[in-house]
């Protein structure tokens, strides 16, 4: 993992709860529970939950639609000294959304094994061939955060 320094888990756990809050939003609207927000000086800018089915949209993850808000917010796709939160390790293609927006930080709840590309199968945050990198932080509420997906695809399977 990353070094991250100047890390209030506090306030992690504050972010985090926030991007719980949208996974149980995109669970009640049937999709996969996974939630994201981005955070600027304190201040959450963007809020995303998945919807790829909703939109019929392949890239409607979580973390690219609260990426797409917070650019909105600050007119802006750089997110310099931004703060990505995700419920579940980012895929590649949400890493790659993370890189070319240069935010700080991307922290997680619940590793994946299958589809992670910040720690899991690749380290695509830290890897000096790409233009930008991004400290990462795993595990914050994992507990909380790979519950709600587990009882997810157990309702889906009974």
């Amino acid at each position: 993992m990353t070094s991250v320094t100047n890390v209030d888990t506090a306030e992690d756990e504050r972010c985090m709860a926030q991007a719980l809050d949208e996974a149980r939003r995109a669970e009640s609207e049937g999709e996969v529970p996974i939630g994201a927000v981005v955070v600027l000086d304190g201040r959450i800018i963007g809020r995303g939950r998945n919807q790829v089915i909703a939109h019929a949209d392949p890239t409607a993850h979580a973390e690219i639609l609260a990426l797409r808000e917070a650019a909105a917010a600050v007119g802006n796709y750089r997110l310099t000294g931004a703060a990505l939160y995700a419920t579940i390790e980012p895929c590649v293609m949400c890493c790659g959304a993370a890189v070319n927006a240069r935010v700080a930080r991307v922290v997680y709840g619940a590793a994946d094994p299958k589809a992670g590309a910040a720690q899991s199968l690749y380290r695509l945050l830290e890897d000096t061939r790409l233009n930008h990198r991004a400290d990462v932080s795993a595990g914050v509420l994992h507990q909380e955060c790979g519950a709600i997906l587990r009882e997810f695809f157990q309702k889906k399977r009974s």
